[in-house]
């Protein structure tokens, strides 16, 4: 055990007199504003309301907070939290950088809507009771009101203030979050998840977060759901979890924890995954747990809001911190196996506005955050490498994808339940001719401007040696794709897609240029100005990169559920988990190889070593590894309808090997 409890109440021991002090001075700022109308004693105002409404919430709420309280009175204090931020409301929030910019300017605004935003993110810790958090910001906020009630408007002083508060972080926080992330005792969810009664709504009120639709239906559905089928989806998952270690040859009799990402609603399936999982001597840890979105644009707006403080000597000290208490706790972490995740689908389509008011990090923010992401990679790959771990996800819809809800969801069941063995089978075929090419060339049809040649790397021994992955059920649910780690140089050409979901955005007429493997020009069609849809792209496919490797090269195979996307007329929506099994796609990022280049693996069917690990990108990581990996991996599925041809050419003969694509010949 790590005593995450006892470290919890050390630090709220030690913080809660300075807290009571904070909270009576936090008082006095609210009787002071409360009736004023300057804006630097209105925004006061806002800020010490928001930590006397948390405090009392904190008071309020227990382990039977959901049970004490009626289904309406639970719903005002959610809406209380997140009405705001809904879109009829958001317009006049100080969390808008655009409303913040009209009110103090731009250079202003823009500080202290992020300000704004960050002690909004304190109802955390409010239902966790780290009092010691509390104090913290409290303790800042007070010094940020000396500035307010001086009604200063210069921007360096409150950026300064600022950054001591983000910048003054120490080691027992990060040991908390630690913990978090890998200790069993403090796993926040699993009481609820375990001992609730699931029939009764009021529990999704305990999570403290945005509680929907969504949410409440998901419960509400599962709840009448046959359980043999939840039984049967449990086991599934939990074996497909197990097959990814014993495929990669991985020793999971040395892990004895697993985690579980899901979403708010979906517990009924949870509780029998940490059942299966005891089964198979594995304990869940229940720390991530996502609901919906209270406003999706609120979330697009405060991305780099971390380009306050991110600098040297941010990076510098929380690398240090991190490496010291990951040695401390490295018992602990070493034992941690990996991640579940279910992914979903269905929400409303959301085209973000393009904001000037939005803070970005600079251009030398964005090679410190590439810098960053990699010594922080180094740092966990030392103590939880991926050789020895695995992951397994799994996606399902939302009710707010329709009335159909029912039967997309059934049918989604169905088709992450196909038989793996049986799939595999048939895409060893596959595999056995694209082995055989030099390039694949990838041309699209009816308006798709696809036209693209990927490099094969060179097989020195086909016999014992393969290129291509053959992937079934077990870290990638649902089954249905082939893919390798292409040559860099010689991948040529452009790829095209209509419409398409990345990241939980939307992107219209999606193309993207490739000279020798790498991303050289990109365009899309969301935006009227031009230079709008250039930094949407940068901003949400490459940052903070300027290009980026074509990372794989894959080959989706599962025509089933092309078929359910097709009937319920929902493939633009569909999460690219299951989009990329639907056509050929092609990751720009890292390859699905990163960090674990030199761990051989091999084919189920055939036995033979896939060789194809690393590219001309990775490669560098023996002599620089700065420069070997990007930290990014978005995958981009041409769809079967947009899908011209999938040609291998030979180098002996470049004519058609195999064509995977509709009977239209590539041109030779």
């Amino acid at each position: 055990m790590s005593n995450y409890h006892e470290l919890i109440q050390k630090l709220n021991l030690a913080a809660r007199p300075n807290f009571e002090k904070s909270l009576e001075k936090i008082i006095a700022i609210w009787e002071e504003t409360k009736d004023s109308e300057d804006k630097y004693l209105n925004f006061a105002f806002l800020l010490a309301d928001k930590f006397l409404f948390y405090s009392e919430l904190e008071k309020e709420f227990s382990e039977d907070y959901h049970k004490q309280n009626s289904k309406d009175d639970l719903q005002n204090t959610n809406e209380r939290i997140f009405e705001e931020l809904y879109a009829e409301n958001y317009n006049t929030c100080f969390a808008n950088p655009d409303y913040a910019v009209e009110i103090f300017g731009n250079e202003l605004g823009e500080i202290l809507q992020a300000y704004y935003t960050d002690i909004r993110s304190l109802t955390r810790l409010s239902i966790t009771h780290k009092i010691f958090g509390f104090e913290f910001y409290a303790k800042n906020f007070i010094e940020v009101y000396e500035l307010l009630k001086a009604k200063s408007s210069d921007a360096d002083s409150y950026k300064s203030k600022i950054n001591e508060i983000y910048k003054n972080f120490n080691k027992d926080w990060i040991t908390v979050a630690i913990l978090e992330r890998y200790a069993l005792d403090a796993s926040a969810f699993s009481k609820l998840v375990e001992t609730a009664d699931l029939t009764d709504i009021r529990y999704l009120y305990q999570y403290g977060m945005n509680i929907t639709a969504n949410e409440i239906n998901t419960a509400k559905f599962l709840m009448e759901y046959p359980k043999e089928k939840v039984l049967e989806l449990a086991k599934s998952m939990v074996k497909a979890y197990i097959r990814g270690f014993e495929l990669a040859k991985k020793d999971l009799t040395k892990k004895k924890t697993v985690s579980i990402i899901y979403n708010v609603g979906q517990e009924i399936i949870v509780r029998e995954l940490i059942k299966e999982f005891a089964a198979n001597k594995l304990q869940v840890i229940l720390n991530s747990a996502v609901s919906t979105s209270a406003n999706k644009q609120f979330d697009y707006d405060h991305r780099f809001d971390n380009s306050l403080y991110f600098d040297e000597q941010y990076i510098n000290k929380m690398l240090e911190t991190q490496a010291i208490v990951l040695e401390e706790l490295k018992d602990i972490v070493k034992l941690y196996s990996g991640p579940i995740y279910f992914d979903k689908f269905g929400e409303a389509s959301f085209n973000p506005k393009q904001k000037e008011s939005c803070l970005k990090l600079s251009d030398e923010q964005q090679k410190l955050k590439q810098h960053f992401g990699i010594e922080m990679n180094k740092l966990f790959q030392k103590y939880n490498p991926r050789t020895e771990t695995s992951f397994s996800i799994i996606g399902f819809p939302v009710p707010e994808i329709g009335e159909q809800f029912s039967e997309i969801f059934e049918a989604t069941l169905d088709i992450n339940m196909i038989d793996t063995i049986h799939h595999e089978e048939i895409q060893q075929h596959i595999i056995d001719e694209l082995d055989k090419a030099e390039f694949v060339r990838i041309l699209g049809k009816d308006g798709n401007r696809t036209d693209l040649m990927v490099k094969m790397q060179k097989l020195a021994d086909p016999n014992k040696q393969t290129n291509f992955v053959n992937c079934g059920a077990d870290v990638n649910i649902p089954v249905g794709e082939v893919f390798t780690s292409p040559k860099l140089i010689g991948t040529n050409g452009v790829l095209h897609v209509k419409e398409i979901y990345l990241n939980d955005l939307r992107f219209e007429n999606l193309e993207i240029e490739f000279k020798d493997g790498f991303v050289e020009n990109y365009s899309c069609t969301n935006f009227e100005d031009e230079k709008d849809n250039q930094s949407y792209i940068q901003e949400n496919l490459l940052f903070p990169h300027k290009t980026l490797p074509l990372g794989e090269f894959a080959i989706g195979t599962n025509t089933k559920a092309y078929v359910m996307a097709q009937k319920f007329d929902i493939l633009p929506i569909m999460p690219i988990l299951i989009v990329e099994k639907m056509g050929p796609h092609f990751a720009i990022g890292d390859t699905c190889f990163s960090w674990e280049e030199d761990f051989a693996i091999y084919n189920p069917i055939d036995g033979k070593e896939i060789t194809a690990r690393e590219n001309e990108k990775s490669e560098l990581r023996k002599t620089n590894i700065q420069e070997a990996y990007t930290n990014c991996h978005t995958d981009i599925t041409i769809p079967y309808d947009e899908l011209g041809s999938i040609v291998g050419i030979t180098a002996k003969n470049p004519s058609t090997i195999a064509n995977f694509g509709n009977e239209e010949k590539a041109e030779k």
